[in-house]
């Protein structure tokens, strides 16, 4: 349904190097009945998918490793972060997503999973819904060694873990990823491991 608090919406195209920044211009009817002119920046990188792989026997996780720049301008020491499995959509549904994302980087097929919300990350500036899934995994589901694709020049670390271990470094702030809080906290409230 549309926001009849919102009209005369401009969007300024400011870059389309590696997805999409633009200038939005729009009036905002604001709580004292008063029009306002408001700009702001927003960045749309496309909707994504993430899934957290656990096995409820060994009591485990498997969960990446990797370099990401933006924490690293940002104050992030080595700009390391550990996450679960995630990628943009590009065109897929987010449950094929989810699986194929899961083979890229973490090497295990998996099939059955289960979609467990959806979430924008930062509304405030980022487009994307992140869809998120959970999966069991077993040894079997293991196809290779995983780490992502060269072509896009991922150099991914697969990390396997005692799920009590992966709360830990939540609590030690060794885990900063939204998504991947988020998915270990739901496994953790509804007993998944």
């Amino acid at each position: 349904m549309p926001n009849d608090k919102v009209k005369n919406i401009n969007v300024q195209l400011l870059s389309d190097n590696w997805y999409t920044l633009n200038k939005i211009t729009f009036d905002y009817l604001n709580d004292k009945g008063v029009w306002e002119t408001q700009h702001r920046e927003s960045y749309d990188r496309g909707n994504g998918a993430a899934i957290l792989l656990y096995n409820p026997i060994k009591k485990t996780v498997i969960l990446t490793k990797q370099f990401r720049m933006p924490t690293y301008v940002n104050g992030n020491d080595d700009g390391m972060m550990i996450e679960v499995c995630a990628g943009v959509l590009d065109g897929d549904a987010p449950e094929k997503c989810a699986i194929k994302e899961a083979e890229e980087e973490s090497g295990y097929k998996v099939k059955s999973i289960q979609k467990v919300m959806e979430t924008y990350m930062s509304p405030g500036a980022v487009t994307e819904i992140l869809h998120l899934f959970v999966a069991e995994y077993t040894d079997e589901m293991k196809v290779s060694e995983g780490g992502g694709l060269d072509d896009e020049h991922e150099n991914i670390e697969v990390l396997e873990m005692p799920f009590s271990h992966a709360i830990d470094m939540i609590k030690r702030k060794e885990i900063v990823d939204a998504k991947t809080i988020l998915l270990l906290q739901y496994a953790q409230i509804n007993d998944l491991i």
